[in-house]
């Protein structure tokens, strides 16, 4: 496993992380116009880094290796993961388990009881393994006509001490 600090991403991160994002998205295969598209959906700036709970996963030589972000509705005790990304270079090392854990502490913390997100079909296996459930499709919000699978954390994995991915 990559020796990492999981904290609490900067307003001055917001370049990096989009740059990060983008690099991980595109690491599926996703051709150049796919990725134009896809763009200003995946684009981090400050005031997203002000509104969502943003972490990165940073490397001991200061590298950016992954991140995450947690959008709360307190109201409806829901929380929507909008961002996970593992850098190319450092997939399949542990980043995405410690980043899993950090959002998920998180949102028991905050009394959550729903997590839902919008998954790349590509990314549909590591959600799964932490217990997501596919439970519908929702549109992509940078590609006409293209569907996301929707998948939700059941309740009873927001109140355990353990997750399955531990």
């Amino acid at each position: 496993m990559t020796a990492l600090v999981i904290r609490r991403a900067r307003l001055d991160e917001a370049e990096a992380l989009s740059a990060l994002i983008l690099r991980s998205k595109r690491s599926n295969g996703y051709d150049d116009a796919f990725m134009a598209q896809c763009v200003d959906e995946l684009r981090v700036t400050p005031e997203r880094l002000r509104q969502e709970l943003y972490w990165v996963a940073e490397t001991a030589d200061g590298r950016l290796a992954g991140c995450t972000s947690l959008h709360l509705t307190p109201e409806t005790r829901s929380g929507e993961i909008r961002n996970f990304f593992v850098d190319p270079d450092h997939k399949r090392k542990g980043v995405g388990s410690r980043l899993w854990q950090t959002v998920l502490g998180a949102a028991r913390e905050a009394g959550l009881t729903r997590m839902h997100l919008d998954a790349d079909p590509f990314a549909v296996p590591f959600y799964s393994a932490v217990g997501f459930v596919v439970t519908g499709e929702t549109p992509s919000g940078s590609i006409p006509g293209r569907v996301l699978p929707f998948m939700e954390l059941p309740a009873e994995l927001l109140t355990e001490t353990e997750s399955p991915a531990s």
